[in-house]
């Protein structure tokens, strides 16, 4: 009894965390360049059953295996590309991201499996930034301004690098400047390049899962991971004027926050029933 009660407590720790997650997605949902969170959800370990005092004995009699909760892991983010959404603004910039793999077709979701099981994930495009510890971080979120000393940022006041790794510094407002799809700058009335800034440094994430979230949009390599600079072939532009919209689901985000609901609405019953039958057990029984 105690068993199960553990086991929907476990339960309703666990959609309770989706149900979190979800909502996080939904309230940013119209946040430039998010990538959207999805629940993770694991079994404990198993526990094979057997007759008690036959395990000793050779062929013993197993009576199979039994489950022990559920457990919910950290969210995984889905590096999927997100529709660009025109805004004619000149500090609005916006990813178009399809990189191929020679050999590889990547399905929906990202992923290519070989025949032999292994697993590829498409690499993805960042805009490359230095945040206020001097750390590069990568981001999707491309609604930048021009500071006071004229260098470029991010809303969160992150400096944005050019192709020498340094920080890019303007002589005049966005306004002045029409990027190309190069992400070089050039003359907004000439179209003639400005060899005095340097453009735009985009970075392609081998795997895109190596990523790890840090909030306000950024994200940071984990362990040993490497970032590489965008080949000209890797079918991936810059669009001035264009923001990249959430790649979150909207239905699904809301089926998704309904099903946590009731997962979660009958694991609290189960424990309802287990309080009851406890109740009974002892006021009742133990009376007898």
């Amino acid at each position: 009894m105690l068993r199960g009660l553990y086991t929907a407590a476990a339960g309703m720790i666990a959609q309770q965390r989706k149900h979190d997650t979800v909502t996080n997605n939904i309230a940013n949902i119209n946040t430039p360049g998010y990538k959207e969170e999805q629940a993770v959800n694991r079994a404990f370990p198993e526990m094979l059953i057997a007759l008690i005092g036959e395990d000793q004995k050779p062929g013993s009699k197993q009576i199979g295996r039994m489950n022990s909760g559920v457990l919910a892991e950290e969210p995984v983010t889905v590096h999927l590309q997100g529709d660009l959404q025109e805004t004619k603004n000149a500090g609005d910039f916006a990813l178009s991201s399809d990189i191929r793999v020679p050999g590889m077709t990547f399905d929906a979701s990202g992923k290519y499996v070989s025949p032999d099981g292994t697993v590829t994930y498409q690499p993805q495009a960042y805009f490359t930034v230095r945040d206020a510890n001097g750390e590069e971080r990568f981001t999707r979120n491309g609604k930048f301004v021009v500071g006071a000393a004229g260098q470029l940022l991010t809303t969160d006041g992150a400096l944005v690098l050019g192709t020498d790794n340094q920080p890019i510094t303007l002589s005049g407002p966005l306004s002045d400047y029409r990027v190309t799809e190069q992400g070089q700058f050039a003359d907004a009335q000439t179209g003639e390049l400005d060899p005095t800034i340097s453009g735009l440094k985009i970075s392609k994430i081998q795997n895109p899962y190596d990523l790890v979230r840090e909030g306000n949009g950024n994200f940071r390599l984990s362990g040993e991971a490497a970032a590489a600079d965008v080949a000209p072939g890797d079918n991936v532009a810059v669009r001035q004027g264009f923001i990249e919209r959430s790649n979150v689901d909207a239905a699904a985000a809301m089926v998704d926050l309904m099903t946590a609901q009731r997962a979660y609405e009958a694991n609290q019953k189960m424990i309802q029933y287990y309080d009851k039958s406890m109740d009974r057990a002892v006021n009742d029984i133990g009376r007898v």
